[in-house]
């Protein structure tokens, strides 16, 4: 054989080896990982807040009780503003464009001081602009928005008393055709400087003691007198709660033009509250035993902390979530019509996702557009030392973004870990509010971490349907439009939505109604079924963006 053979041989073998081990020793290229869903941007976009839980430590279950968010438009501009409730209050103006700006002293809420929890968005005197309720233990402030320059405290004017331990909180015109939102106030147990014991042993570990060593006491009602002033109607109506109230949702889940009453109760039954008439002074009947809603589905009591109303099946008819303790399925209850409601925690497998944590706030929301509701649960323990007593729980836990698929059967998933770093980060979670704070179409999340900083989720999911965004403004009805039923037809099917600030926990919503429309450009039809009765449609209207309907309106603006 020739020189030349063999050198060509040889340069073969080196080329075969070489090449192999560059090739092994490459990186594997698989599919690019999609973008997360949510990205935190609390701080870049100025909510510069935090959370600190004072005095010793382990907490009681005062401490660890948290606080609550919301989203609101207090200067009437048309961008959402946010508000924190805490040992101070701090509201945050929006620009629209995903920046806030401090306005806690412009609007005069920098002298309030109290041991602020929860609070409420609605407008009271239908003037047009934001009010708000504050909840706190041992008091409570109704704040008046003077045409959005400044809140004004009017709460002793207002007839309205200081609660004993006041949570949520939520507005509605319980009183159909009024015209006015009526204000009910959730109240949790009796707890004082001279209680006993705040502390207890838990398998041989001082700890916070549990709900049920202490007295529940009952929400209260006050129906707004259309004067500025409220009067405490609760007996007088039978809306008396069973007690231990941490959350509370209005709802008309019967088509009946009355507004209920669903109450999550901790480690005691849950309330349905359903008024009997149409008539002013409509007594309350607490009907969550016979409708399925009192207890799990296993006809076991939970620690009911947040609640929501929402359509998750599309079936036109309202359903109700309810978030619980750890080791307790949470409650997602369907409607199954004539006032009955059965938990398909289970066979939607929500049960599976949810039930090693301890949830509080809780949203139905479409975050991806497609029509379908899906669901936002605020996780975090009641005890700060739990990882003493169970190596296997955690005091921070993560929240928890629920997928609606709209299969069938219909199942939920959990995709919190493709929602992004942010959203997968352990908090002490409480308040929770939803709302489109850029205006772009997509929801975005609000998060109370009572022993950090707030979370400001951003919507960031790619690809998303299309949306429409409806604004109500009552004229016979309550300003807000609470309680209005929106349902939108769309290819011929139709998606029922409700208008409503509140439920979730201790915390207020975008109060514009949000639609996922999928691949349609316009929806066929809306109907609107105010409180007053009143309905009102419209045709053929194009997605992709927000719209204002007054009641009684011949066009849509």
């Amino acid at each position: 054989m020739s020189l030349r053979f063999h050198l060509l041989c040889l340069s073969l073998l080196m080329l075969t080896l070489f090449g192999c081990s560059r090739q092994s020793n490459a990186p594997v290229v698989g599919p690019p990982k999609p973008p997360p869903l949510f990205v935190d941007v609390a701080t870049q976009a100025g909510l510069n807040y935090r959370w600190r839980i004072s005095g010793s430590r382990p907490l009681n279950i005062l401490q660890t009780i948290g606080n609550g968010c919301a989203f609101l438009d207090y200067d009437n501009d048309g961008n959402l503003d946010v508000l924190l409730v805490g040992p101070r209050l701090a509201l945050y103006k929006g620009d629209g464009h995903g920046g806030f700006t401090d306005a806690t002293r412009q609007m005069g809420l920098d002298k309030l001081s109290g041991h602020f929890l929860g609070c409420a968005v609605g407008d009271y005197d239908n003037d047009g602009y934001d009010d708000v309720y504050v909840t706190a233990y041992r008091g409570g402030v109704l704040l008046h928005n003077e045409a959005g320059k400044r809140y004004r405290d009017v709460t002793r004017t207002a007839g309205i008393k200081a609660q004993p331990w006041g949570t949520s909180v939520g507005w509605a015109e319980t009183t159909p055709g009024s015209g006015r939102l009526d204000l009910f106030v959730c109240n949790y147990a009796a707890f004082d400087p001279a209680v006993s014991p705040k502390l207890c042993k838990d398998r041989g570990i001082l700890s916070s003691c549990g709900p049920r060593y202490y007295r529940p006491i009952h929400g209260v009602l006050y129906r707004n007198d259309g004067n500025g002033h409220f009067t405490d109607v609760t007996s007088a109506r039978s809306a008396i709660s069973t007690g231990r109230d941490l959350g509370v949702a209005f709802g008309d889940f019967d088509g009946s033009g009355t507004q209920s009453i669903a109450l999550a109760n901790d480690e005691i039954s849950g309330d349905l509250l359903h008024p009997t008439g149409h008539e002013a002074n409509a007594r309350y009947t607490n009907i969550a035993r016979s409708a399925g809603t009192a207890t799990d589905r296993d006809g076991s009591i939970h620690g009911g902390m947040g609640v929501d109303w929402g359509d998750y099946d599309n079936d036109g008819k309202l359903d109700l979530l309810v978030t619980t303790f750890q080791n307790e399925p949470k409650s997602l209850y369907h409607n199954e019509g004539n006032g009955l409601f059965a938990d398909c925690s289970i066979p939607t497998a929500i049960a599976a996702f949810t039930t090693p944590y301890v949830a509080f706030g809780c949203k139905f929301f479409d975050y991806d557009n497609d029509g379908w509701l899906d669901a936002i649960i605020a996780n975090g323990h009641v005890q700060d030392n739990i990882q003493q007593i169970d190596a296997g729980t955690t005091y921070r836990q993560a929240p928890q973004l629920l997928h609606n698929q709209g299969s069938t059967p219909l199942l939920f998933q959990d995709v919190s870990r493709t929602a992004g770093p942010d959203f997968m980060r352990p908090l002490v979670g409480r308040g929770l509010a939803v709302g489109d704070y850029d205006n772009d179409g997509r929801l975005d999340i609000l998060i109370v971490d009572s022993e950090s900083s707030p979370l400001l989720l951003h919507n960031q999911a790619t690809p998303t349907g299309h949306w429409l965004g409806v604004r109500l403004i009552g004229a016979k009805s309550n300003r807000d439009g609470f309680g209005a039923l929106l349902t939108l037809t769309v290819n011929g099917h139709p998606y029922l939505r409700q208008c409503q600030s509140g439920g979730s926990y201790m915390s207020a919503s975008d109060r514009r109604v949000h639609f996922g429309l999928a691949s349609a450009t316009h929806a066929d039809k809306l109907t609107i079924r105010w409180p007053s009765g009143r309905i009102d449609t419209y045709r053929d209207i194009a997605a992709d963006r927000y719209i204002t309907v007054t009641e009684g309106g011949q066009s849509i603006e």
